[in-house]
């Protein structure tokens, strides 16, 4: 049975090879372990850069992603971004991504200071764009742009 939590801060060394994984599937992208190990650390050290949730099957964490914050003054709340989304390759199809969303809407619902959930998808995974899709998320009204040093 899979549930869904909070990851625990000695569960890094996890997110950070699942992140090696999907640069390396979804954009072919090498990232090096050294790089990440820090940056995922730091989100354990500090809340306000985001929470890491995980998908777990008995003690095997088989999924996770990380939620950021955007503050919208429009709607005068946080609205929560969806990031580094990763499902072992066993566990697909087998709709664990969506317990993850699911969780996530869920604590906006609850919050008052939430809005809403965004996140973005690499242009041509259209894999994972049907999923947002079979989800309720509408991917038509904004495009984003970015500069990345």
């Amino acid at each position: 049975m899979i549930l869904i939590r909070k990851a625990r801060p000695e569960e890094a060394g996890t997110i950070v090879d699942f992140q090696i994984k999907m640069a390396q599937e979804t954009e072919g992208l090498s990232l090096s372990r050294e790089k990440l190990m820090p940056g995922a650390e730091a989100v354990f050290k500090d809340t306000g850069k985001g929470m890491y949730y995980v998908a777990v099957d008995g003690d095997q964490v088989v999924g996770c992603l990380l939620t950021t914050y955007e503050w919208s003054e429009w709607r005068n709340g946080t609205v929560l971004w969806i990031q580094s989304v990763y499902v072992l390759k066993e566990y697909r199809r087998q709709k664990v991504f969506r317990k993850m969303y699911e969780y996530i809407q869920q604590l906006v619902e609850q919050n008052e200071e939430y809005k809403g959930i965004r996140l973005y998808v690499e242009k041509d995974n259209e894999r994972a764009q049907q999923v947002y899709t079979a989800l309720g998320m509408d991917g038509e009204h904004y495009r984003m742009f970015e500069w990345i040093k």
